[in-house]
């Protein structure tokens, strides 16, 4: 059973691609063929915006963190032998604090279900019994449900989907690189390291993120997203172009605004 044709799954879905039609005849006049990727960056812009007070509650949250690190490796080392009893007392840390662990994870979430519409709207012929007239829309020759991926694989890539798909990917990876040199030691959006605590195993950094072969493996995640837009559809890929650029300026505007030795206010 195709679950996209679940009666809420289907009306979800109808109501995107019927509000996604509308916005594109709307900018049809000014954007000509390129309207419909048009109308996916304002959503894309529309969707960050909305998420400004969790970008904002994000940085706080990372502020306090970098704060309660010296209590967290205390802690770490009162409850060295004993994971659960450490487990329970930095998440009552947390609870005290007003803040989780996990709080970095809300924009991502969040976006989440949108970006699930937005590839399911440029995938499906169909939707909800009719038509899906989104996958005749181009953006500069190339059809928004095309997936670079797709393309090579059956034989149909053209010069102007490698020009494109090219673009969007460099310039994703490009936010991948300068963001992992800003989290790097020393960088713009470099983690706090707080004051030395003595270390459970002998030679350990006292932040597990600060070893060498993690630091590698974190960059390396920068590039992810660049690397899930050669297989989602065209469309899918601007969403993920306008929201990892969107969520490099806004990290750090935030940590000017919210820097992590707590100077500003």
């Amino acid at each position: 059973m195709d679950p996209l044709a679940l009666p809420p799954v289907a009306a979800v879905l109808d109501a995107a691609y019927r509000a996604l039609m509308g916005l594109t005849h709307l900018l049809e006049p000014v954007a000509g063929t390129g309207a419909a990727a048009a109308v996916v960056v304002l959503v894309t812009l529309a969707v960050r915006s909305a998420l400004i007070p969790v970008g904002v509650a994000q940085a706080r949250g990372e502020r306090t963190r970098a704060r309660l690190a010296p209590r967290l490796a205390a802690l770490q080392q009162q409850h060295r032998d004993d994971p659960a009893a450490l487990q329970r007392a930095t998440m009552a840390l947390y609870a005290e604090e007003g803040t989780s662990p996990f709080a970095g994870c809300l924009p991502v979430l969040a976006q989440a279900p949108v970006v699930g519409v937005v590839y399911a709207v440029f995938v499906h012929p169909r939707i909800a019994g009719h038509g899906n007239d989104l996958l005749g829309h181009t953006l500069l020759g190339v059809p928004l449900g095309d997936s670079l991926l797709g393309s090579l694989t059956g034989g149909t890539a053209t010069v102007a989907t490698l020009a494109v798909f090219g673009v969007l990917v460099a310039a994703i990876a490009a936010v991948g690189e300068l963001t992992r040199r800003s989290v790097a030691p020393g960088g713009a959006l470099a983690s706090s390291p707080g004051p030395a605590v003595d270390p459970a195993p002998a030679g350990a950094p006292a932040n597990p993120l600060a070893a060498p072969g993690m630091q590698r493996v974190l960059g390396a995640l920068q590039f992810l997203t660049a690397a899930v837009a050669c297989v989602v559809p065209l469309a899918a890929g601007l969403y993920l172009l306008v929201t990892v650029w969107w969520t490099y300026a806004q990290r750090l505007v935030l940590r000017r605004r919210f820097p992590l030795d707590g100077s500003a206010r």
